[in-house]
């Protein structure tokens, strides 16, 4: 909906911006304008002014600035629309609607805030009445007295079919049945929704009653009841206690993302209001982006059973296509069975404070989750692990983060499933050869030996292909940076032409010589050491393209591509190994073997389909 500049400009002229901003941070007159601690920052010297003739506030040491619609977008965290009507409704204006329909849902909407509003309070004075003493008991013991029921607007929905119904008869049963307060049955008949259950209303950013959640008292299930969708709430798309822990957020510069009420009200209970929670639906897009707009790094602090763990991975994934280089999430895990009440409890704010200050980043979590799925006993739980870490970075929208994170996750994937090997150990005659002075023997340094492991012993008994292994060796001489991760898996691979291989082993030798290596560095040396004739001959003898393949490739994807081509060359041994291994249980007349290579023989596909993306992409 748009608004004219006429309109916005008469709602200005009507709001008095001080009086917009008062409750927020004490005013101090200065002259004709006003002074305070900015809300903004943190400051002990008043910097910023409100000036209510021109209409405008400033901070001298943020640079905030803008209007009485532009604080409470900043400082409140109200959609635009909110807050022009919440200014509108003050000054007495009416905003206009673009059409009958809608000017019809907005006046529909307001009755049913009200309508809400009177629900709120019938349930408050139930708290506080005869029938009220068990919730009473409860909350007291639970650590919620009156100033938290006060600030949560905390009540009761009493045992019996027909308490709200007749107690708020006056409302009419059609509104109390469209704000999901009564039930409709097929025969016709209504009865209350929240029967015996702490009733905690869920309000909008305004602050207005729009749904609510009911916590039993005693045993039973649910133990959790919410209203249903309604024209007022949209569970999915609104955040608990958004209104209180938004102001908040903007003073603490961070958003609390926990799993329920309860969670919400036990960190206030701390000192810590800047907390939002789900309504009892797992994290959607929407509630990720009203996250976002308060704090571009939230902190979910889920509980610390598997529920809550699940949870966390659910929202990890589900923000994955969101994330930019402004935006992302981070994470708190709970002790063991533990929820917030339970660490407030035990060890008050400073426990919270504790964890709160070491969050981990989403691709730590992420990584954490996937490397304790499944022990990585076998090629195919280390084929799995690897694409499910690709596939997660292919879900992140933005291509540059995409690839950063990728990156790092295979990184970390080789670190973890390479067996340790001895490290390469440049002999005195190497290094005398790029110090300039004169080896002692006269004779060239050769690469040590690997390691023959299983991996490699099945690579040099099938061979490898000659047109991948001549790729490989031109990505290594193109891109020499990636050398420094995947020196040792390009020394260990048997390569038969023996021009593939003298170049093969100038790159290992100039690469355990610790100098930093440049495509230029890299050419000289390969010059010097008489490869360059060899280099040249297998650059005109025909090879894959693969992005590697072409020198004026973008590096960081050429680099990517290339750890992805000898990974999947290494993986690819490793299958031939174990296939090699189920071939001769089979012999002896395991039953499960044939199964067994039956997906080894899959896995091997799908590396070999890899290989061919790789090159057959742009």
């Amino acid at each position: 909906m748009s608004l004219s500049p006429a309109f916005l400009d008469e709602l200005r002229a009507r709001t008095l911006l001080s009086a917009v901003i008062s409750p927020s941070v004490k005013l101090i007159r200065a002259g004709r304008e006003w002074k305070a601690c900015c809300p903004f920052h943190n400051e002990k010297t008043p910097s910023f002014t409100i000036n209510d003739e021109k209409g405008f506030y400033h901070c001298f040491g943020c640079g905030a600035h803008g209007d009485a619609i532009r604080f409470l977008t900043d400082a409140r965290g109200l959609p635009f629309m909110d807050a022009v009507k919440e200014l509108a409704g003050k000054a007495g204006l009416e905003v206009p609607a673009p059409d009958p329909q809608a000017r019809e849902r907005s006046e529909r909407t307001s009755t049913l805030t009200d309508v809400m509003a009177s629900c709120q309070k019938w349930f408050a004075e139930q708290l506080a009445g005869i029938e009220g003493a068990e919730a009473r008991e409860y909350l007291k013991n639970r650590g919620i007295g009156p100033a938290t029921v006060a600030r949560f607007g905390i009540g009761l929905a009493p045992e019996g079919r027909n308490k709200l119904k007749t107690g708020l008869s006056s409302l009419g049963e059609d509104k109390l049945v469209e704000t999901g307060m009564l039930v409709k049955n097929d025969e016709g008949e209504t009865y209350d929704r929240f029967r015996g259950r702490i009733m905690i209303p869920i309000r909008d950013a305004r602050g207005r009653v729009i749904a609510f959640g009911g916590r039993i008292l005693g045993a039973g299930e649910p133990k959790y009841l919410n209203s249903p969708d309604t024209p007022l709430f949209d569970k999915g798309r609104t955040l608990y206690n958004l209104d209180l822990a938004s102001p908040a957020t903007r003073s603490a510069k961070r958003l609390i993302v926990v799993e329920g009420y309860m969670d919400v009200i036990a960190l206030d209970r701390a000192g810590i209001a800047e907390a939002v929670a789900p309504n009892g639906t797992a994290v959607t897009e929407h509630q990720l982006e009203r996250m976002w707009r308060l704090d571009p790094n939230p902190i979910l602090c889920f509980d610390g059973d598997s529920a809550g763990q699940k949870a966390a991975i659910r929202a990890a994934t589900r923000a994955l296509p969101h994330l930019g280089p402004e935006r992302t999430l981070r994470f708190v895990e709970l002790p063991a069975g533990q929820d917030p009440d339970d660490v407030v409890n035990n060890g008050g704010r400073e426990a919270l404070e504790a964890l709160f200050a070491e969050p981990e980043p989403l691709v730590d979590r992420l990584w954490r989750h996937e490397l304790q799925a499944q022990p990585l006993t076998t090629p195919e739980a280390r084929a799995g692990l690897r694409q499910r870490l690709i596939e997660h970075s292919q879900a992140i929208g933005d291509q540059a983060l995409a690839r950063l994170y990728r990156e790092e996750w295979l990184r970390r994937f080789h670190d973890e499933v390479t067996p340790a090997r001895p490290q390469f150990q440049p002999r005195r005659e190497f290094q005398s050869r790029y110090s300039g002075q004169p080896n002692q023997r006269g004779a060239r340094w050769v690469p040590p030996k690997p390691p023959a492991g299983p991996a490699v012993r099945a690579i040099a008994a099938t061979g490898i292909d000659r047109t991948m292994a001549r790729a490989l060796v031109l990505g290594f001489v193109n891109f020499p940076e990636a050398l420094e991760h995947h020196c040792e898996q390009l020394a260990s691979l048997p390569i038969g032409e023996a021009t593939l291989a003298r170049i093969r082993d100038r790159l290992v030798d100039a690469a355990v010589s610790g100098e930093m290596l440049d495509r230029e560095a890299l050419a000289t040396i390969l010059r010097d050491s008489g490869a360059a004739a060899d280099l040249e001959k297998a650059r005109r003898t025909g090879t894959m393209a693969f992005s590697f393949t072409r020198s004026d490739t973008d590096p960081d994807r050429a680099v990517r591509d290339l750890g992805t081509a000898i990974d999947a060359l290494m993986a690819d041994g490793e299958i031939g190994a174990a296939l090699k291994a189920a071939t001769e249980r089979l012999k002896e007349g395991e039953e499960d073997a044939f199964e067994e290579q039956r997906r080894l023989h899959s896995k091997r596909e799908e590396i070999k389909e890899r290989l061919a993306s790789l090159a057959g992409s742009d």
